[in-house]
């Protein structure tokens, strides 16, 4: 009759237990889809690379150790080399620094590293939950080392979901139970909450890997919108119209800053002294291939529009960026 008995009650945390699978295996099928939408090869093996690693996230006390952490082995296991060797580099200028967005790459990093804790601590209290190794529930929520600066990172996706485990951990219906013998609906809702955190860490997982991942092109955006910054007189010369030529004044927004951008002016891309520009207004696509010369001064190139238009631009200097 015992026996009947404990499988019956049982029988709630392993229907739970599937269930989370399901939902893991989903959500990481989903995430795992949507970042190869726009990359070459596919993403790293996040779980591996957390239980490669699972000493040293659970011994991260401070940012700073985030970041060591990163540089070191977790930016290169994640395919994430050019910014691991960039934060590892000797310390540089502050005007370099902010050039290369090394305030906003830090931030980015130490979130990421945050959400790979979160993750490694809620897959420990499932795996723990599962083994009916209830005790280390306790241990891997209160007694890691970097619960605590898990604690401090309140803007992070999953600190709510971190912040509800932990109280139920710490309530007295589940040191009750340790004593005793956990009731299966507690220990259903602790799985429930531990899926809940990992999921949400996953998610943040990804999305902070995806922008470290694009932190280069985002440099290269500014970059190039800053060398762009400025009024510039253009001639546009249209072979379509009778060879018709318009000028006009054409001013660049400074780059990073909330001035609205030109009218129309959908995408914008330098390499170098190579620019395009794509406009796209009332129905109508233009595209615009420049180079830069004369230092800067000067924007030489052709166009070619929607409606058959196609003919040359050139661009001057007037006036310099002003914030």
């Amino acid at each position: 009759m015992r026996l009947h008995i404990l499988v019956i009650r049982s029988a709630p945390l392993r229907i739970a237990l599937v269930l989370a699978m399901v939902v893991l295996s989903v959500l990481g099928f989903w995430l795992n889809a949507k970042a190869d939408e726009s990359l070459p090869s596919s993403t790293p093996d996040f779980p591996s690379i957390i239980r490669a690693h699972s000493d040293q996230l659970d011994k991260i006390e401070s940012d700073k150790g985030a970041g060591n952490l990163f540089v070191s082995a977790i930016g290169p296991a994640l395919q994430l080399g050019d910014a691991a060797r960039t934060l590892g580099s000797a310390p540089l200028s502050a005007k370099l620094a902010n050039e290369l967005l090394v305030p906003d790459l830090t931030a980015a990093v130490q979130r990421l590293m945050g959400s790979l804790a979160a993750w490694h601590m809620a897959s420990g209290v499932r795996q723990a939950v599962t083994e009916q190794h209830l005790s280390a529930v306790t241990e891997q929520v209160l007694e890691s080392p970097h619960k605590a600066w898990l604690d401090r990172q309140e803007k992070a996706l999953w600190h709510h979901s971190l912040n509800q485990l932990t109280d139920l951990a710490t309530s007295s219906e589940w040191a009750k139970g340790n004593q005793e013998e956990p009731a299966s609906s507690l220990s259903v809702t602790v799985l429930d909450r531990a899926v809940r955190l990992e999921m949400d860490a996953m998610q943040a997982s990804y999305q902070e890997w995806d922008r470290i991942r694009n932190w280069k092109d985002r440099v290269r955006k500014l970059r190039g919108q800053a060398r762009l910054c400025g009024t510039w007189q253009w001639i546009i010369h249209n072979h379509q119209q009778h060879h018709q030529e318009q000028k006009l004044s054409v001013l660049f927004p400074p780059a990073g800053t909330s001035q609205p951008t030109l009218q129309g002016l959908i995408e914008t891309i330098v390499l170098g002294d190579n620019v395009y520009l794509r406009w796209e207004l009332n129905g109508r696509v233009q595209e615009d291939s420049l180079q830069f010369s004369n230092e800067g001064q000067r924007l030489e190139g052709t166009f070619v529009n929607s409606e058959g238009g196609w003919g040359s631009i050139s661009g001057k200097r007037t006036a310099g960026c002003t914030p």
